[in-house]
């Protein structure tokens, strides 16, 4: 039994290292505004969720942010990293309870699914009362330029800056990106997690 929790903690701690890793590669979106990026830092909060559990998917999401928080993170007095990591345990945790109590591929799909809803619904409400009073009180940049950007890519998007063009915005926009960004992970898992699962559980291939 100690042994086990010895390489769940040492696969946790590396899932994270990747993890923290993956944060900092981050690919811009062409139909999304330029300071919303695309990475892969949930992936292995992900693998590990489903291999270990959902305490050790959320620590992988705890540990790469409090990283980065460090790294890149104090700009913002920590709000991104917060929202990031709200965001990464509404997709790992619901996922890895339902799929240790489910486990088969149907079950995988489901809590997948699952997750990646609730983190695309919580990504709503992160940005509306964390991510962007954060943009607009400590970064200095105004509502009217943040839904300038979100304008310009789909006119329907109202420029004055009110709650209700902000909330339309992040409907329009930030949900189903946040949606997508979870499925892609999960697509990912489903391909390299049975070719993976012998090593994180440390059974011989």
């Amino acid at each position: 039994m100690k042994r086990a929790n010895v390489r769940n903690l040492t696969v946790t701690a590396i899932l994270a290292a990747v993890a923290t890793v993956l944060m900092f590669f981050n690919i811009p979106i062409p139909l999304m505004p330029s300071f919303i990026k695309l990475d892969f830092s949930e992936l292995p909060a992900l693998l590990a969720s489903f291999a270990l559990g959902p305490v050790s998917g959320a620590t992988v999401c705890l540990v790469k942010n409090v990283v980065n928080l460090f790294i890149d993170g104090f700009e913002t007095a920590g709000v991104g990293e917060l929202s990031n990591f709200l965001l990464g345990c509404a997709f790992v945790v619901p996922a890895g309870v339902i799929y240790k109590k489910w486990k088969t591929k149907k079950g995988a799909m489901v809590a997948s699914l699952v997750g990646a809803l609730a983190m695309a619904l919580l990504s709503v409400a992160t940005n509306f009362y964390i991510t962007y009073p954060a943009y607009v009180n400590l970064m200095g940049l105004p509502l009217e330029a943040i839904l300038g950007m979100y304008h310009v890519i789909n006119p329907a998007v109202g420029t004055e800056p009110t709650n209700q063009n902000l909330l339309q915005a992040l409907l329009m926009f930030n949900m189903p990106f946040t949606f997508f960004k979870g499925m892609l992970s999960v697509f990912i898992t489903f391909i390299i997690y049975k070719p993976l699962a012998p090593v994180i559980h440390g059974k011989r291939v």
